[in-house]
């Protein structure tokens, strides 16, 4: 695992990218998530790394709604969740503790996203993982570390032993809670997070319906996962997606246009 602090110009996934354009891209992250259905009241954090500048993260306010983040008002913290320039809205500093220890210790992660929907709360109920033998599970495999629940993830305390749960992997299960997804940039983090939803909206789907399910072959998995990284590695493919969406949004709602 990469637990390097140390983010060059060279490794910053968010490098050649202005603030501007990823405070905008966020602020689609967030309503896009509103748009899908997937907030929890004003609840959770979409984090993104700003280029040029050492540890320093745009997330949204506290007691804001996901449908009233802009790119105006969202905050510039530290790992800590403090701020680091002045706003009138006020930031979470507990709880950013998941981010923060993300953020600060892997500089290949540009953004984290986390959710608590009902499909992904309830697979982490039970006593098990997620279900590798679908088409969107399997794109997981290998790839989902699990962390133990010890309470609301808001203390420092619990901050080295979520992230060596997570290792070097990309999504982060909180049993008894929710998810974090993490990638290099936007775009990415959204077709995971979205992966991940549907992986678990499928397993709840099929635990619902009698029988067995059929399992696939390691192999088979494996290749999949492999297929997936592949497609992940061309970055055009997960931000043809995420602008896609985006345009569906503010076609839909307007407000967010």
């Amino acid at each position: 695992m990469n637990t390097s602090s140390s983010i060059t110009a060279d490794s910053n996934p968010m490098a050649g990218k202005s603030e501007q354009e990823l405070r905008e891209q966020l602020a689609d992250f967030y309503h896009l998530v509103s748009y899908l259905g997937w907030t929890e009241l004003i609840f959770n954090h979409i984090s993104v790394r700003l280029p040029g500048e050492e540890h320093a993260y745009l997330v949204n306010p506290m007691g804001l709604h996901y449908d009233e983040v802009t790119p105006e008002n969202l905050l510039v913290v530290g790992v800590d969740g403090k701020l680091l320039r002045e706003s009138e809205y006020k930031p979470n500093p507990a709880g950013f503790a998941l981010h923060g220890v993300i953020h600060e210790h892997r500089p290949d992660v540009g953004c984290v996203a986390h959710t608590h929907t009902t499909p992904i709360s309830a697979i982490t109920m039970k006593d098990g993982h997620i279900d590798h033998n679908n088409f969107n599970g399997a794109q997981l495999y290998g790839r989902v570390g699990y962390h133990e629940f010890e309470g609301i993830t808001i203390y420092d305390t619990e901050r080295e032993r979520m992230l060596a749960s997570l290792g070097d992997k990309h999504v982060l299960v909180l049993r008894n809670h929710g998810v974090a997804v993490c990638e290099a940039d936007i775009p990415l983090t959204f077709f995971l997070l979205w992966t991940v939803q549907r992986a678990a909206e499928i397993q709840c789907a099929a635990a619902a319906i009698p029988g067995p399910n059929v399992q696939l072959p390691d192999a088979v998995k494996q290749k999949c996962a492999e297929d997936a990284q592949r497609l992940k590695d061309n970055a055009s493919f997960a931000t043809l997606l995420f602008d896609a969406m985006v345009r569906k949004m503010k076609r839909e709602r307007p407000e967010f246009a």
